[in-house]
């Protein structure tokens, strides 16, 4: 479907294959919102393109990354070095030339199998009432004694440093900083020489607690974390903040305001609000103590999760958007509108449609800025771990943008410059060596599956969403069984996941059992006795699911220890969705049978070639030839 100058689609097509219009009165609002983009952005915009590709610019010169001076003639050279350069004008620097070699970097003939961890959740004995960094190590040492391949963990982004803690992963203030909740605090540097006994023990008493407390953890976290940095910073630190990363400086500056004046800088006093250069350098020195601390917990963070990662793929999750009032939009506020929230319409699963909590970037603004915001937060989350999941890739195509004080039902499709986007992701997933998977469920316009595929991004496929049994699904892809936004083996098969839904206000009795009956369709071809256990449930869901020839086959660490919660249920308040711990702790899920049997399972599926009897071949493995 077409869009208009300002990129709003006037006309969709629903999840029923309905053609739907969007009301004059959206449009027009939109369009305040977004604002005419100029009319030189064509002559000024970047251009991206690939080996072997016409530029239609005629002869250019053009400075490259590393400094050295090319000249291209039409199309673009085989040899061309892969990056970010410079085309010259008489006048001085040009547009931006971002030359990507089109498909993001996936090892040849590679598949694995692995766990899907809520962080946060995954406690041991040894947190402070929340799954942190060491816990992660743990896990991955565990799924690399079983054969696994790669690890995907749910967003570990910054939220701001304030009560309350945000609890969603998926609203963060910022999309390329950590949250210092996932610290292991007895291994930050110089935590053997500060007396943390009496913080240890309040905290580690919140692992008997089934429902975590963020602020209860956060307080006890922060207090423990400024002893240490008080008590002396370590010379690894000190050494590399003498230059720091301007990209640094500024986050801590927002943490150290948003500590004192809150976590939306729109309630700020208007001179923080939009501060110049010198403004900021000033705000530094009169905060320098604050600023220091909040880059030392980066410091710690990124060193933590290298040290939890090592050589196994770790597939980070990239939420859509970050918190409108937080550190990226500070940062990046010219790019983001306000009055105006990223969702979806409705569909079979969200009938009322969804309003995420994230205001949208503008696409004409974010070409004028040569992408710097999306690259900037790609790369901070795969560079780390050698993996991304692009949360609601449908998003890099067009996003459901809801006025505020409207509904999703009164909202409009605006879309972006995905071939771009794309072709980005497809850079620096070389650059990183970081494998690339699409979160791609639900309505899917025609056309995007094939640009994934086209660019080596793995589709998503999920049992409880296909109506096609796992043998037919493609290679190109992520397989599993459940995501967090959906039942859990166990929850639906003993019907507990019905019951939290009917707890928690879902309504529509008539849709909660027909929902139930279609996931419950899916384990048919499994063969199953309507008295089976839930283990049994769990085990032979694995079981259809290695039936699958995808690249990546990945099992939830709530179905491995058979719990029946879901962690997060869509569009409802009053429960406590991503706070609910593991029904196990770390040292008894590592031996439960059903987690040992599901491992088993999806290690012998991906040990076997496609359509190759498992005796001809030996089970390989691949892993990071580097440490993240």
């Amino acid at each position: 479907m077409t869009s208009d100058d300002w990129g709003i689609q006037a006309r969709w097509i629903d999840a029923d294959d309905q053609a739907r219009e969007v009301p004059e009165a959206t449009i027009q609002r939109l369009r305040q919102l977004i604002g005419r983009p100029p009319t030189d952005l064509e002559d000024r915009a970047p251009v991206v393109a690939r080996p072997g590709q016409d530029l239609r610019l005629g002869r250019v010169a053009v400075r490259c990354e590393d400094g050295s001076r090319r000249r291209v003639d039409g199309e673009v050279p085989g040899d061309f070095p892969l990056g970010y350069h410079r085309m010259l004008s008489r006048n001085g620097p040009g547009r931006a030339l971002i030359v990507s070699p089109g498909r993001c970097w996936l090892p040849h003939d590679w598949r694995a199998w692995g766990w899907s961890v809520q962080l946060y959740a995954t406690r041991s004995q040894a947190s402070w009432g929340i799954g942190d960094l060491a816990d992660l190590r743990r896990v991955r040492q565990w799924a690399q004694d079983l054969g696994a391949g790669f690890l995907m963990v749910n967003p570990l982004h910054a939220v701001a440093p304030t009560l309350p803690q945000e609890a969603s992963p998926y609203l963060p203030t910022s999309r390329r900083f950590l949250n210092p909740l996932y610290l292991r605090v007895e291994e930050v540097p110089g935590a053997d020489t500060v007396d943390l006994s009496d913080l240890a023990e309040q905290a580690r008493a919140l692992n008997a607690v089934a429902e975590i407390d963020r602020d209860a953890v956060f307080e006890l976290k922060r207090e423990a974390l400024r002893r240490v940095f008080a008590a002396g910073r370590d010379d690894g630190f000190e050494q590399w903040w003498r230059r720091p990363d301007p990209t640094v400086v500024r986050f801590a500056l927002w943490s150290a305001l948003a500590e004192r004046h809150g976590p939306d800088w729109h309630d700020w006093p208007a001179d923080l609000q939009q501060p110049d250069e010198d403004t900021t350098a000033l705000l530094v020195r009169e905060n320098q103590e604050a600023v220091d601390f909040h880059a030392w917990q980066q410091w710690s963070l990124d060193h933590q999760l290298r040290e939890a990662c090592q050589s196994m793929v770790v597939v980070q999750d990239l939420p859509i958007g970050v918190a409108g009032g937080g550190a990226d939009a500070w940062s990046w506020r010219d790019l983001l509108p306000t009055g105006v929230m990223v969702g979806a319409p409705a569909d079979a699963f969200n009938t009322t449609g969804q309003v995420w909590g994230s205001p949208p970037l503008v696409p004409w603004r974010l070409r004028e800025s040569e992408y710097d915001a999306f690259v900037e937060s790609i790369r901070a989350t795969m560079s780390r771990s050698g993996g991304l999941r692009i949360d609601h890739v449908l998003g890099l195509f067009r996003q459901w943008w809801v006025p505020d004080g409207t509904s999703p039902h009164e909202g409009a499709y605006v879309r972006y410059p995905s071939d771009e986007l794309l072709d980005i992701v497809a850079l620096e997933s070389n650059r990183a060596r970081a494998v690339v998977v699409g979160e791609d469920l639900g309505t899917v316009e025609t056309g995007v599956r094939g640009a994934l595929t086209e660019r080596g991004l793995l589709s998503y496929r999920l049992l409880w969403f296909e109506d096609e049994e796992p043998a037919g699904w493609p290679e190109a892809a992520m397989a599993a069984v459940t995501t967090h936004d959906l039942p859990t083996v166990a929850g639906l098969w003993s019907g507990a996941d019905l019951v939290d839904q009917r707890e928690h206000g879902v309504s529509d009795e008539a849709a909660l059992v027909a929902g139930r009956q279609q996931f419950l369709a899916r384990l048919a071809p499994a063969g199953l006795a309507p008295d089976a256990s839930a283990d049994d449930a769990v085990i032979a869901a694995h079981r259809l699911l290695a039936r699958a020839p995808s690249t990546l086959l990945v099992a939830t660490l709530e179905d491995a220890c058979v719990d029946e919660r879901r962690p997060n249920l869509p569009g409802i308040t009053g429960r406590a969705n991503w706070s609910l711990a593991l029904r196990l702790p770390l040292e008894s899920l590592v031996e439960h049978p059903t987690a040992l049997a599901v491992a088993e399972i999806l290690r012998s599926a991906v040990s076997e070639p496609r359509g190759v009897p498992r005796q001809r071949r030996q089970p390989r493995q691949w892993r990071r030839s580097t440490s993240c």
